[in-house]
């Protein structure tokens, strides 16, 4: 895991249909506005990503900066999961070996744009979520 300044910031493709949807999905339920969400397409995405080594330009997973470190692929998913309130349950998924739980997210990451779709643009968020937008 790679050490980050900043803390609770998911990382995703903003042209992913899936992915914004995930980032949706989190926005609903972080009640305590905790996480903050950067587009890799931006500039300051595009910094997060390869400082973890992810290719910006064909993103194979999301990540989350939490304590400091990032998590990718699965680990990011149940990261993010795990510090909503009423989803901590999702703590025990963490006892499926990880190549299990990758091989899982790969697949769903591999074929999200021709199972979800994909936006011509960044999905842009209303003012109350620009707030929580990192660029």
């Amino acid at each position: 895991m790679t050490q980050w300044p900043d803390n609770d910031v998911i990382l995703y493709d903003g042209v992913c249909v899936f992915c914004s949807r995930w980032v949706q999905f989190v926005i609903a339920r972080d009640r305590d506005k905790r996480f903050r969400f950067t587009p890799i397409q931006s500039a300051y995405g595009t910094q997060l990503a390869r400082a973890f080594g992810i290719d910006p330009r064909d993103p194979d997973t999301n990540a989350v900066v939490h304590g400091g470190k990032a998590h990718l692929k699965s680990d990011a998913a149940l990261t993010v999961l795990s510090n909503l309130p009423g989803w901590g349950w999702t703590r025990t998924l963490f006892a499926v070996p990880k190549p299990l739980r990758d091989m899982v997210y790969g697949l769903v990451a591999r074929n999200r744009y021709r199972i979800f779709g994909k936006y011509e643009s960044c999905f842009v968020p209303d003012a109350e979520l620009r707030k929580r937008v990192l660029e």
